[in-house]
């Protein structure tokens, strides 16, 4: 017998989305403690649906649990941001190969592009452009396959908020996108997926070139 996920409760999801937003904005930056009291302080709830919301962002990545330090907000260096990367660079162009092979709508990624055009801040920005990853490989026809890419999804975002920190290289990944978008409405699914290849291995070679991965 299948059982449904549970629904997390609404103060433990403002307060997880309050944190991610901080995190993906770089209001919280990468190795910050996030100290519960505090945390229930600042947005009027109790420790509770605080630490439930941190203890979803370690699921996710986004956060570290250790007995020593306490939460803290993921540092992010070459290793990790290789090691997102190189599952995104196996798996997403796969993922869109078989979404346009399956003749799946395009009209969420194009959506997501007018929204990056669009956002406000970093963290809109962020979003938009993780919508846009996902519209393409979400309709693949294959759920596990889809999962697997969606449990790196704030991680890579995470390294996109400290790259962009750095580099603020955001208009060349529109481009980008764009070009990929093209390919794909063309139905050219092996050109879509080579730039879409290209697209992630060159983010990750310029924000953290492999002289720096040890």
């Amino acid at each position: 017998m299948a059982f449904a996920p549970s629904p997390i409760p609404s103060r433990t999801q403002y307060v997880l989305e309050a944190i991610k937003h901080g995190i993906l904005t770089g209001g919280l930056s990468p190795g910050q403690p996030l100290v519960e009291t505090e945390l229930a302080a600042r947005f009027g709830v109790s420790k509770t649906p605080v630490r439930e919301a941190l203890k979803t962002l370690a699921g996710t990545g986004l956060v570290v649990m250790s007995q020593f330090k306490g939460v803290t907000v993921r540092t992010v260096d070459a290793a990790m941001a290789h090691e997102v990367y190189d599952v995104r660079l196996l798996l997403e162009p796969e993922a869109l190969r078989r979404s346009l092979t399956r003749r799946a709508s395009l009209e969420p990624a194009r959506e997501a592009l007018v929204k990056a055009d669009e956002a406000a801040d970093r963290a809109e920005r962020s979003l938009a452009n993780r919508e846009f990853h996902r519209a393409l490989y979400l309709p693949c026809g294959n759920p596990l396959l889809a999962r697997m890419l969606d449990e790196v999804r704030d991680q890579a975002a995470l390294v996109s908020t400290v790259a962009w920190a750095a580099v603020p290289s955001w208009e060349q990944e529109a481009g980008e996108h764009r070009e990929i978008l093209r390919l794909a409405l063309a139905g050219d699914a092996e050109g879509a997926a080579r730039a879409l290849h290209d697209h992630i291995a060159s983010f990750v070679r310029r924000a953290f070139p492999e002289g720096d991965h040890a």
